[in-house]
């Protein structure tokens, strides 16, 4: 009844680690097997989903200092590097390697953060913003 209430669904059986925000909640899937690393920032209607048959690792293991954008899907059993960005509305079901930053139906490498120790998750800079230029090297051959 709280998953109905709240609108989240989290299985008992995740991963989570600390410092997780799950920014306005609604609507946030977590499976079975996912792992979520520690000061992760999750926004509304992101979905960490399985794939295969249920008793094996089907889910998605994100690491630390991530920052999930409104409405991503993330699926299947693939490693998404600490420090990464991932877009609003993206769906990402390839390993993203740390710091990268991708966007797109599926998800696209469009740049990397320039500082190793970068995590998205804290500074919440959306793409666009002038933070986000001084702080990642973009792609040449765009989306």
């Amino acid at each position: 009844q709280m998953s109905q209430h709240f609108q989240i669904d989290i299985h008992p059986n995740a991963t989570l680690g600390s410092g997780i925000m799950l920014d306005h909640g609604t609507g946030i899937v977590i499976g079975e097997t996912a792992h979520l690393g520690h000061n992760c920032s999750v926004l509304h209607h992101v979905t960490l989903g399985g794939s295969g048959r249920a008793g094996f690792d089907r889910h998605p293991k994100v690491g630390n200092g991530v920052l999930l954008g409104a409405g991503a899907s993330v699926l299947g059993n693939i490693m998404v590097g600490d420090g990464c960005q991932v877009g609003a509305g993206t769906l990402v079901i390839e390993d993203l390697p740390p710091r990268s930053v991708a966007v797109g139906v599926p998800a696209k490498i469009i740049g990397r953060f320039v500082d190793v120790t970068a995590q998205p998750s804290i500074g919440m800079n959306q793409l666009g913003s002038k933070e986000a230029e001084e702080d990642i090297i973009f792609a040449t051959d765009g989306i």
